[in-house]
């Protein structure tokens, strides 16, 4: 039998366009390949935009219980130089309009949202068959199967569902980022929380820099950007821990040591980040039953944006769904016919945002961003902060 609305990939634009249609009284099933909600960590904050992501909320019936959730203080931002001097120490006033919260939290409201029964975790993809008239045939490792008449691609950077649509696959962007984490970082690392803020704190030169922000609790999570080839980052052997942070702390000799222990002092295993974009107005003509969002549909390098458009587009496309009953081509134009504009231009931008923090030009760059240029300056109130 047929299931009407299959999404595949429970992160969260699939959770948003699941609760968007729950909303609205359609039914949708999605299929995970995690074994559990747990199965793994679900990354640090994001800061979650008045324009996109809030949007996406409010028409989910979320945005109050997101709100409980927000990191108080979170907006705050701080741009030091390798030696730890501030160059600007922006806090939070209250008025930034785009609040921080754990991914980890976001994706829990839209889990506790969802009808019992609605997520199929454990059903890793292994092949994906059209069967003619849009329906599009379904198997799942171990063997199941599914037939469904409208198939959405929710299953981030490496979709199996993409390839029904478009032959674009990512692209190595020329920068990794290596993540590691402090905890009960004001007892047992003053010198580093200290260094961090209430907030956001960013101490970069051309090429690297250590970015980091202050969670909950008294964690500091911190990613190193590097600008290396990636044969650079592949070379280093992450399973030798003490090798590899001394590895990548090599790349910041000469910083102040409260920067430098961000990495030397790590608390986890330091995880590498390969960091992959599609190309640019990446777009596909109309297949029957099928389509895209989030990652899958438009990855670009990290600015902030891309958890905040996974949860547009999920919404929107519940939208469309919802007004074009029984029509699911139409419904489909009517949300590509938006989707693409608005992602062939957020993906122009995220390079631009990526070039302030990483390029020739930084920090200077990254002040001028904030209308800044010397240590005790603030920025203007529309400024935006590329974030990792």
């Amino acid at each position: 039998m047929a299931t009407p609305v299959t999404i595949i990939g429970a992160g969260l634009g699939g959770l948003t366009l699941a609760r968007v249609l729950h909303v609205h009284g359609i039914p949708a099933t999605i299929y995970e390949a995690d074994a559990s909600a747990g199965a793994r960590t679900q990354g640090g904050q994001l800061d979650i935009h008045q324009h996109n992501g809030q949007l996406a909320l409010k028409a989910a019936g979320l945005f109050d219980k997101f709100l409980e959730r927000v990191h108080e203080g979170g907006e705050a931002v701080r741009i030091l130089d390798p030696d730890a001097t501030v160059l600007l120490d922006k806090p939070d006033d209250g008025t930034g309009g785009r609040p921080e919260v754990l991914r980890g939290d976001l994706r829990q409201i839209l889990l506790d949202s969802l009808p019992a029964g609605t997520i199929k975790w454990g059903h890793k993809v292994t092949a994906i068959r059209p069967s003619g008239d849009g329906r599009h045939e379904l198997t799942f490792a171990g063997g199941s199967a599914v037939t469904t008449s409208l198939l959405i691609g929710a299953d981030g950077a490496w979709s199996r569902v993409r390839p029904l649509l478009s032959d674009a696959t990512p692209e190595y962007v020329g920068t990794s980022f290596v993540e590691t984490y402090l905890f009960d970082a004001d007892e047992r690392h003053p010198a580093s929380a200290k260094a961090v803020g209430d907030g956001a704190m960013y101490a970069l030169i051309p090429g690297r820099g250590i970015l980091a922000h202050r969670e909950a609790g008294g964690v500091l999570h911190t990613y190193v950007g590097l600008t290396r080839p990636q044969e650079w980052i592949a070379g280093i052997d992450f399973t030798d821990t003490a090798a590899a942070i001394a590895r990548v702390a090599a790349e910041f000799e000469g910083w102040a040591p409260e920067l430098t222990a961000l990495i030397t002092d790590g608390e986890t295993p330091p995880v590498p980040r390969v960091l992959n974009a599609l190309p640019i107005g990446h777009r596909w003509d109309r297949v029957p039953g099928v389509t895209l969002l989030g990652d899958a549909a438009h990855l670009m390098p990290p600015n902030g944006e891309g958890a905040n458009l996974a949860m547009l587009d999920g919404a929107e496309l519940a939208h469309a769904i919802a007004a074009h009953p029984g029509d699911v081509e139409a419904a489909l134009t009517a949300y590509e016919r938006v989707l693409f504009p608005r992602s062939t231009a957020e993906a122009a931008e995220a390079p631009r945002d990526f070039e302030i923090c990483f390029g020739a030009d930084t920090p200077r760059s990254l002040l001028g961003l904030f209308g800044a240029s010397s240590a005790g300056a603030r920025p203007s109130s529309s400024s935006e902060t590329p974030t990792a």
